[in-house]
């Protein structure tokens, strides 16, 4: 996804969706502003006295894109961002807030889809932006260790320098930032062959609600001295603390990549070729993922091209290995093999660097041509792969029946992991539209022994759906976590739970 234009929209997108109600309180008036403490001036002063008056935003121009997240779903009206440059900066801060009892947010990259990374109401926000330094890659052990602020696609770059790669991959590797990658559990475009962040962290430093400092920076693989603490915060959404450092482990980075982009004619076709691509690839099979004509015809309105004829689904499928000669013919094998087959009815694959990125743009860049031209109600979910691509038929027929026959359905995803991205489309916000999806569509999701979120976590969006798929009991355990770490409940409130 193309996020770098997006804090220079800003102040036009908020003052355009506030002047029209569009503030998250007006879009959703149930939910009410819990007994936090209103900022004042003087809070102002305290935090400028800490951090400099260049780093206190209180201009609402600079605000602007802080306060909404990236799909224009959700618009918070915080008064203050707060840039720390430090661990201890940060502790600082929620030292004076839960004196004060003032409500934050806190805030990596914004790339998230959930409103999870924007306040609900005039939370502080606490942007980890400035927290940027990469402390050291071990090319030995393959280890980094940074800040929770570093971008994913500048680690990335950091690590081919010694031969390694980032274990995670994702569309906003341009502006999302790996404290926000933990704190979601990201997945991304390469989990089937390299794992979620939660496979792939070894140590996490992070700042409670009341200043108190956790350093779990462990550099071991191995370390089972007492309780995991840090797996408490992987996918806390901010909820539980700040996270402000992490170590991550990081696998060579692959010496040859092949990529296909093939078409088929229909989703059983799809589930036969990723049969085969496990069964030929094998050990080299990085990525495979799955979209339907929608989502390529909303790509090509943006400008991007397709190699290959229409058809009504795509795949994407990505090799990794160590031998350019052996895995080319391998990936020609399987092309060939799946085209014999009649699963594919047309294809390409390529080993060349500006090729197969071309290629994948046309899979990354989805959302982004998305909400370019119309409002977009998006559900990461999970499913069984018999019921994968069945969501987005049903959700069709289900908004059919109830009337809405003029917006467009479209789903994409890693088939090599069950996440599902469904889109519905309609020129502008639709309470009733809205009312018409949610529950019905994560009911129908966990009838079938799916998830309702997948990697985006539950942010602010899906806060009151929790229960569905978690037990009672669970879901107790959670706020009892949350009411141990948090107990005036400051930490980003109105989300998750």
């Amino acid at each position: 996804m193309n996020y770098k234009n997006f804090h220079q929209l800003g102040t036009r997108l908020v003052r355009l969706y506030s002047s029209n109600k569009f503030l998250t309180k007006d879009l959703y008036p149930d939910v009410k502003r819990g007994d936090f403490t209103k900022l004042t001036s003087g809070h102002l002063q305290i935090f400028e006295r800490l951090l400099g008056k260049e780093r206190v935003l209180t201009d609402k121009d600079d605000l602007a894109s802080y306060n909404m997240d990236w799909l224009k779903m959700v618009c918070g009206y915080s008064e203050v961002v707060l840039k720390p440059k430090t661990t201890e900066e940060v502790s600082e801060i929620m030292k004076i807030c839960f004196k004060e009892h003032l409500a934050v947010c806190p805030q990596g990259g914004n790339t998230g889809l959930v409103g999870g990374s924007v306040p609900v109401f005039d939370e502080v926000i606490v942007s980890l932006s400035l927290m940027n330094k990469i402390h050291n890659i071990d090319e030995t052990t393959g280890m980094v260790t940074c800040d929770a602020g570093c971008v994913l696609e500048r680690l990335d770059n950091e690590a081919a320098k010694k031969g390694l790669m980032m274990p995670l991959d994702l569309g906003a590797k341009g502006t999302c930032q790996i404290g926000g990658n933990i704190a979601t559990c990201a997945g991304g475009l390469r989990l089937i062959r390299y794992g979620s962040m939660a496979a792939n962290l070894l140590g996490l430093e992070v700042v409670l609600a009341n200043g108190e400092v956790l350093s779990m920076m462990n550099h071991m693989k191995k370390d089972n001295t007492g309780y995991h603490l840090k797996q408490l915060f992987i996918g806390s959404e901010g909820t539980l603390g700040i996270i402000t450092g992490a170590v991550v482990q990081c696998p060579p980075r692959p010496k040859s990549v092949t990529l296909a982009f093939l078409g088929l004619q229909s989703y059983e076709d799809v589930l036969k070729t990723y049969r085969l691509a496990k069964s030929l690839l094998s050990e080299t099979l990085s990525s495979c993922e799955m979209m339907d004509s929608r989502s390529m015809e909303s790509v090509e309105r943006i400008g991007l091209a397709c190699p290959i004829n229409k058809n009504k689904f795509y795949m994407v499928i990505e090799t990794h290995g160590s031998n350019s000669s052996h895995d080319e013919e391998k990936m020609s094998n399987f092309v060939a093999e799946a085209m014999d087959d009649g699963a594919v009815v047309d294809g390409t694959y390529s080993s060349q660097p500006s090729t197969m990125h071309n290629l994948w743009q046309l899979r990354e860049r989805i959302t982004e041509s998305l909400t370019r031209f119309n409002y977009i109600y998006k559900y990461d979910i999970s499913l069984p792969l018999e019921h994968f691509y069945e969501a987005v038929i049903a959700t069709r027929k289900h908004l059919e029946e109830k009337g809405f026959k003029d917006i467009q359905i479209s789903g994409f995803g890693h088939i090599g992991d069950g996440n599902l991205h469904l889109n519905v489309e309609d020129k502008a916000f639709s309470r009733e539209l809205l009312g018409a999806i949610e529950p019905w569509l994560f009911e129908w999701t966990t009838e079938r022994g799916g998830s309702i979120s997948a990697e985006h976590g539950m942010g602010f969006k899906k806060r009151k759906f929790i229960g569905l798929g978690k037990s009672p009991s669970v879901v107790g355990v959670m706020a009892g976590l949350k009411k141990q770490f948090d107990p005036t409940g400051i930490l980003n409130p109105y989300k998750v739970i």
